[in-house]
């Protein structure tokens, strides 16, 4: 079984089609949708997590790519270094997923990197800098 974290980045003219639907239907891939945008150019760009055999991953991948959607690993992630936390909360409110969270009654913050998308709105939330953005090699 494979369970991977990619990026899907679909071209103008085929954004429309129903991608996630048919790697369930055909190829028997388990999609959840972290994140997912469409440009003002019509292009889309959606992280997900795919989970499948190896066999239908491979031929939903070489499906994806003779569509003409690019798929890339998920190459970065979000690293909050606890220590430099001050505790202030401005992550929290901003995070779409709730991998940031305020744990309660202690009031001190949390992280879960399961949860996170990489958006990098927390980044630009901490006023210690005590989230960063770690960029991996490729698998």
């Amino acid at each position: 079984m494979i369970k991977r974290k990619v990026v899907l980045r679909f071209p103008a003219s085929v954004v429309e089609y129903p991608f996630i639907y048919t790697l369930a239907k055909e190829y028997n891939v388990v999609a959840n949708i972290l994140k997912a945008n469409i440009n003002p150019r019509k292009e889309g760009r959606m992280v997900v997590e795919l989970s499948a055999d190896d066999k239908d991953f491979d031929a939903a991948m070489d499906f994806l790519q003779s569509r003409g959607v690019i798929v890339l690993p998920l190459e970065q992630q979000v690293n909050w270094l606890e220590d430099r936390c001050t505790q202030c909360g401005a992550c929290t409110v901003i995070c779409p997923t709730e991998a940031l969270w305020m744990k309660r009654p202690e009031m001190t913050v949390s992280f879960n990197g399961e949860k996170c998308v990489v958006c990098e709105h927390c980044l630009k939330a901490c006023p210690a800098r005590a989230v960063e953005a770690l960029y991996l090699s490729g698998e």
